[in-house]
């Protein structure tokens, strides 16, 4: 009898790390911070089905919208099981910006950051008609004619970024609110803003001479117009952060860890993800992987941090 039991114990020792490892067996959940249809909401969706063949389960997509950059799903994702089964797709501004800059009840160190997915590209853009090429000349313009902006900005974090800007360079700035991307391009090319922050679908507008582009807002070029410097380069340590991460909640077990990770860089090989990010969402490429994705979002959020304590000490 005392074999027996003694026997029973032990297979059930071994049976545990056994069970550990056959993650996952049941679907994914994947939740995303937009409505179905948009930009993140397709990169999020084209993922989902790129990973089902790496996993060997179904990925869920759950479209959470709301809150400063996506704080409603990012909160969501901080309170879930760290077993595997929810994951996030959001801006990297959800966990690097709005703890900073908004009321949170997170912080970026409550995550596990699995991977950058692309780059999400945006830039500056004014009428065509306007006498200006890069976004330098026209706050010098703005300062030599005693003239102020109007800027229509898409989220709090451009908004913050070009005040800044105007502040530094004694340029008034009036701030209109945007309903998104087309409503911006609307009031530009209407002469109703001065300036205005869009994403990719700025491409077509620029290339085909309806929008001039003065600055990328990214921390790098645009990938399709390379010749236009970003905010960095032309004088402010300025930048909007639009990088796409797919993440987890904190403690992911190692097993799921590691398995996601194999998931995550055969992504890198898989020509038909790669080419929908690139062509038909207009992404610029990132390095794949955690340990590209940790430093990133680290070096990011310490910046903002910085960022946020100067803001709060200039306004007392």
């Amino acid at each position: 009898m005392k074999k027996i039991l003694l026997l029973t114990v032990l297979c059930v020792c071994v049976a545990f790390p056994a069970l550990a490892g056959n993650w996952p067996e049941r679907p994914v959940k994947m939740l995303t911070m937009v409505n179905p249809g948009a930009q993140i909401d397709l990169l999020t969706r084209s993922l989902a089905e790129a990973l089902k063949e790496g996993l060997g389960q179904p990925v869920l997509v759950t479209n959470m919208p709301g809150g400063s950059h996506g704080s409603v799903m990012a909160t969501e994702l901080a309170t879930a099981k760290a077993d595997g089964y929810t994951l996030g797709v959001a801006a990297t501004a959800a966990f690097t910006y709005s703890p900073y800059f908004a009321h949170t009840r997170y912080t970026v160190d409550d995550f596990t950051y699995l991977s950058l997915l692309g780059l999400n590209q945006s830039g500056i853009v004014c009428k065509p008609d306007r006498p200006w090429t890069t976004l330098k000349e026209a706050f010098a313009w703005a300062g030599k004619e005693g003239k102020g902006l109007t800027y229509m900005f898409q989220g709090s974090d451009d908004r913050d970024a070009m005040s800044r800007i105007a502040a530094r360079e004694g340029v008034k700035l009036s701030l209109m609110p945007s309903t998104g991307g087309p409503s911006v391009i609307s009031a530009v090319m209407g002469g109703h803003a001065d300036l205005g922050h869009v994403g990719a679908i700025l491409f077509d507008y620029v290339q085909g001479g309806k929008l001039k582009l003065l600055a990328a807002s990214t921390p790098v070029r645009l990938t399709p117009l390379p010749e236009v410097p970003t905010l960095r380069e032309q004088g402010w340590d300025e930048a909007v952060e639009m990088y796409i991460v797919l993440v987890g909640p904190k403690n992911l077990p190692a097993d799921v860890r590691e398995r996601l990770n194999a998931a995550v860089a055969a992504l890198k090989n898989n020509q038909g993800f790669q080419t929908f990010i690139h062509e038909k969402l207009r992404m610029g490429p990132v390095e794949f992987g955690p340990e590209h994705a940790v430093d990133y979002m680290k070096r990011t959020a310490a910046r903002n941090a910085a960022q946020a304590k100067e803001t709060a000490g200039a306004g007392k």
